[in-house]
């Protein structure tokens, strides 16, 4: 089905009230559910409303709670989001983040105690809008076994990179999980009744498979570039835990309060001015996209795309169209 913007953002956030949040909290997270819905990433968008429903009524996230700034020296910071809304900690941390990088150049800002931050690309979006290059991550629980293993000991500890538009254009962003596909687009396409487009893990069997099915079944979703990727989990998860001041995926198993309860993320934000002009970094990015888009396509490509173009598709569709939103997942959320 197809909605508008308004219709969507509208009625995510009287669920949000519902439940106990405040009318202005309430309309920052439902602003960010539908901005991800808008720009493609509905596993983390319309996806992720009743997960997140379920967790308040757990009390695995506090909406009352409001993070604080626990240390600072220079232009480094460690937040406390004493497991509050994980969208509103991460938005304050990377307000703080751009503060911090005005005076020193470049910021580091930890959060730790925190919740789903829901889709990454949201604050590396909301930094390289203001001007701002930004690498950010998060730490999560146990979903992904390490290479040679099959049982799960590794995060999917999404990483985030922005840097801005030039010339009016929409900022590059890379946002991704360290898997090859993240639970999150497993069940979604599951939902749709559609295969992956190239293998994401392995089944209960040991056989590599293209069914997001198969693939929760068996909690085996595979690392990207096998035991690279394996390796760069695992360092993201030591990174977020200690720079942020908290804990990896061995104690958030532990804690065992859902999907990224009590998560590590960090966020390192850069002014460019600092370091370079505008108009050399305007440059470089054009000539670097352009060299990109220079190369011969491959045998039944759809084209070349640059970090982020991604979403500008998707914007753009559903500017003509509406917003896509699953039958089933808008049923869930008017049914909160």
């Amino acid at each position: 089905m197809r909605l508008t913007f308004e219709e969507i953002e509208e009625q995510i956030k009287k669920v949000f009230i519902r439940y106990g949040m405040s009318e202005e909290k309430a309309a920052v997270c439902a602003r960010v559910h539908t901005e991800s819905t808008y720009d493609g990433i509905y596993s983390h968008g319309t996806g992720r409303v009743a997960r997140f429903v379920e967790y308040i009524q757990k009390g695995w996230v506090d909406v009352n709670a409001e993070p604080e700034i626990e240390k600072t020296a220079g232009g480094v910071c460690v937040v406390n989001g004493h497991m509050g809304p994980g969208i509103l900690n991460a938005m304050f941390a990377a307000d703080r983040a751009m503060e911090l990088a005005d005076r020193h150049g470049i910021a580091m800002v930890g959060i730790r105690n925190t919740t789903h931050w829901m889709r990454g690309g949201t604050y590396g979006l909301y930094a390289a809008e203001r001007g701002y290059i930004s690498i950010m991550w998060t730490n999560t629980e146990s979903v992904m076994p390490p290479w040679g293993a099959k049982e799960c000991r590794l995060g999917n500890n999404p990483l985030v990179m922005a840097v801005p538009g030039v010339e009016g254009q929409a900022p590059l962003m890379l946002d991704m999980a360290i898997s090859q596909y993240a639970y999150g687009k497993l069940a979604m396409t599951r939902l749709a009744g559609k295969k992956l487009p190239l293998p994401g893990g392995f089944d209960k069997d040991g056989n590599i498979t293209d069914d997001p099915g198969a693939i929760e079944e068996s909690r085996r979703i595979m690392p990207i570039g096998y035991w690279k990727g394996s390796s760069l989990s695992f360092m993201l998860d030591v990174l977020g835990a200690v720079l942020a001041d908290g804990i990896g995926a061995a104690d958030l198993d532990r804690v065992g309060k859902g999907s990224c309860g009590g998560a590590s993320q960090v966020m390192i934000v850069i002014d460019p001015s600092k370091t370079t002009s505008g108009e050399h970094m305007r440059e470089t990015i054009s000539r670097a996209v352009a060299h990109l888009k220079s190369a011969a396509l491959s045998e039944g490509s759809s084209g070349i795309f640059a970090p982020g173009e991604d979403y500008i598709r998707f914007r753009k569709e559903h500017d003509e169209k509406g917003i896509f939103v699953e039958g089933v997942i808008w049923e869930q959320i008017l049914n909160l």
